[in-house]
């Protein structure tokens, strides 16, 4: 099983945020996918689920389908209006399995109680997600991403705006998924916490920067390189094919 990305551009009006990409993610992995401010990282992300169109290459899920991914977007991204309980977020991860109106079995609900306990909000089945703090809402979407139990997880900036005891729990559970089997890929702007929990790097400014160990990708030259492209892309003008 891998993610494999070969030659992809995806564009925002004709201007590409991802050119030309090349890479695979294998099966089992733990990479960050890392770079300046507007690299095109999410975008990336986005278009390996699926929910960007591209401009030109392809993206295969090699012996995988659709339900081996789990996506956990940015938090800005997810609708915290909605009138629903802490457990029945978590149960969203169920989808898979019994559709949008599906019953949720016994067995079921013991894996979302597990995986709310994973995340230390077992306590809080029954509040209103409304009612929760950042760091709070983004346990729930973790449990609802570990009920999913997919090989791939892929997340998008999962420790903005979430307090550090927060983040150092949630980096332990990806940790401990990775030892399982599970693959992760994330998008993460903390230099730190790269280099502390991920021990492969993706690191692009719109292009492919460099790829491999993170303590040979994150070195000042590779840095600077990837710093010189994103400025270099706001301004000269963008091969089109």
């Amino acid at each position: 099983m891998s993610i494999l990305i070969n030659n992809l551009t995806v564009s925002y009006q004709a201007r590409p945020a991802v050119h030309h990409v090349y890479m695979e993610f294998p099966d089992a992995c733990m990479y960050a996918i890392f770079g300046p401010n507007g690299a095109g990282k999410s975008t990336l992300l986005k278009a390996i689920m699926g929910l960007l169109p591209y401009s030109t290459g392809t993206i295969h899920w090699q012996n995988m389908q659709r339900r081996d991914l789990a996506y956990l977007p940015q938090q800005s991204d997810v609708d915290r209006s909605q009138p629903m309980s802490v457990f029945e977020l978590a149960a969203m991860g169920l989808w898979y399995e019994i559709g949008f109106f599906g019953n949720v079995s016994a067995t079921q609900r013991e894996r979302v109680q597990a995986a709310l306990q994973r995340v230390e909000m077992g306590d809080f089945a029954q509040r209103s997600i409304s009612e929760l703090s950042n760091g709070q809402f983004q346990r729930v979407l973790f449990a609802r991403m570990l009920v999913q139990d997919a090989k791939f997880l892929l997340l998008d900036e999962p420790f903005n705006a979430v307090d550090a005891k927060t983040t150092f729990a949630l980096l332990e559970v990806l940790r401990q998924e990775n030892r399982n089997g599970k693959a992760i890929v994330a998008v993460l702007h903390d230099y730190e916490q790269v280099r502390a929990y991920f021990p492969h790097t993706f690191l692009m400014a719109r292009e492919k920067v460099a790829c491999g160990k993170t303590e040979d990708v994150l070195c000042d030259e590779l840095l600077l390189k990837a710093n010189a492209l994103a400025q270099a892309a706001e301004e000269d003008e963008w091969c089109v094919n």
